[in-house]
């Protein structure tokens, strides 16, 4: 993100200043009261958290056009406004839409799909329980691991464990969202009690929303995820 700032100096205030397209205006406007409510920032309707928010993500509308806005951008936006200024929190929006997670974004989803299918089938190997449970229970990857990969599981970690991923993820890229999501899988269906517990689709879909709070823990998630990690405090 700080490389694209210093190659387009003055960018973000030039998109900064448009009007913007009354299309995504309207839909970003309605989104902002939802991105982290609970956090100092994005407390206050028309606080400066929400105001910083809705300019960002008005910037990246003007500056990729042909793509507009993705709701599942708003939280992505929030977490980079939280350790930076609006204008390096777009460049690095931008970086993420188009280095870290090409395509996600677009209308058709069509890499969240692809990346969807990748992901079952790494599954057969890490875990062929899981793997077979949602054979047979005819589970579609999207309905799982959507929200996951598209906020880079921003809205489904504990706080600590956010922050922890995405250190790994802007080190070594989309793998790490990969892995993590595959650590929450196996773990929350990778064994024949597990699987006993949820018999129908309803049960299934209902688990990994609501994940056991050992498996989404800091320290658990880097020692599966990232072995070598594991160490690096």
């Amino acid at each position: 993100g700080k490389v694209k700032l210093q190659q387009n100096p003055g960018k973000f205030d030039e998109l900064d200043m448009s009007p913007g397209d009354p299309k995504w205006l309207d839909v970003i406007e309605r989104d902002l009261h939802r991105q982290f409510p609970f956090h100092e920032m994005f407390v206050s309707r028309g606080g400066h958290g929400q105001q910083d928010l809705f300019r960002v993500l008005k910037a990246y509308t003007l500056y990729r056009p042909e793509e507009g806005y993705c709701q599942a951008q708003a939280p992505i936006a929030a977490v980079l406004l939280m350790h930076m200024p609006a204008e390096q929190a777009f460049w690095c929006l931008v970086q993420i839409c188009e280095k870290y997670l090409p395509g996600y974004y677009s209308e058709k989803l069509e890499a969240i799909q692809l990346d969807g299918e990748i992901l079952f089938s790494l599954l057969q190997k890490v875990s062929p329980v899981a793997h077979k449970h949602l054979s047979r229970q005819k589970i579609d990857p999207l309905l799982y691991m959507t929200e996951w990969f598209m906020c880079a599981f921003s809205r489904t970690l504990p706080w600590s464990s956010v922050l922890r991923v995405w250190d790994m993820f802007f080190c070594e890229g989309v793998k790490i969202i990969f892995r993590v999501g595959l650590v929450l899988l196996k773990h929350a269906l990778g064994s024949p009690e597990k699987v006993k517990a949820c018999q129908g689709q309803y049960e299934t879909i209902e688990r990994l929303r609501s994940l056991s709070p050992k498996i989404m823990q800091e320290a658990f998630l880097v020692q599966e995820s990232c072995p070598h990690l594991s160490s690096c405090k």
